[in-house]
């Protein structure tokens, strides 16, 4: 099936080059308008955007998509009631609220030709993001998200195949022939666009374990693998990050 939307969600590309040109204002809010329509629990969520700072991938539109306590609390002390919900709930009902409105704004500016990427290293800079945006209290910046017109061309990368994605009724017990047939998909598929060789974008293991790869046969599992396999081993950076922004998600007393 095929529609103009269909085709848009399908072309996606998280695009690491962009023009000079700035998109205009009505542009820009017609864009964050377009997020605001997503699904919400309490709209837990603010916007923010920088068009003056030097932006990642020379792009001209930086966003920052917060999780946002701050208004709700205010409005909560208007109506004469104080936040008893506990600070881990409200923090993932805020991810989703915060989420699903970044995904709508990618949609919404690629439908007016602008491509974007996200840029997942926020939530470890919310300190110095709070300072430069002077964020209140209980503002926890989620995603960053650059937006500008492409000056890059390439296909959308690989997906895994729906047998490895949607499961109907009950999930699967996989063999390790089905999960490296679902991983064939995925490196091959970056190894023809020659993602990894042309980023130089390899990470270097950090651990006691031989590097068997090059950049013949290096792609997105041995790629993720790294990634998760020696990064963030302690949660206290990120925790201690939420708490300097009032968020405390061991337990209240």
């Amino acid at each position: 099936m095929d529609n103009p939307v269909i085709q848009t969600m399908l072309n996606h590309r998280s695009v690491r080059k962009y023009k000079k040109d700035q998109p205009s204002d009505e542009i820009v809010e017609t864009i964050v308008r377009a997020g605001q329509q997503a699904p919400f629990a309490s709209q837990l969520y603010s916007v923010l955007l920088s068009r003056k700072k030097k932006a990642p991938f020379g792009a001209p539109l930086w966003f920052i998509i917060c999780v946002d306590l701050y208004k709700l609390e205010r409005f909560m002390k208007i109506r004469g009631w104080e936040v008893v919900t506990n600070d881990l709930s409200l923090l993932f009902f805020g991810i989703q609220d915060a989420a699903y409105m970044a995904q709508n704004m990618v949609v919404a500016g690629e439908s007016l030709g602008l491509f974007s990427c996200f840029l997942g290293a926020a939530p470890y800079q919310a300190e110095r993001i709070a300072r430069d945006f002077k964020l209140p209290p209980r503002v926890f910046p989620l995603v960053g998200l650059v937006m500008g017109y492409p000056a890059e061309d390439f296909p959308p990368r690989p997906r895994y195949p729906l047998s490895f994605t949607l499961f109907e009724d009950r999930y699967p017990e996989f063999t390790d022939d089905e999960v490296a047939a679902a991983m064939k998909v995925m490196d091959d598929g970056y190894l023809a666009q020659g993602y990894y060789v042309k980023q130089k974008a390899k990470i270097p293991i950090e651990v006691d374990k031989k590097d068997a790869f090059t950049y013949d046969n290096y792609s997105w599992t041995e790629h993720i693998a790294r990634k998760w396999g020696q990064w963030y081993r302690s949660p206290e950076e990120l925790t201690e990050q939420l708490r300097k922004r009032g968020f405390e998600i061991t337990g209240k007393e």
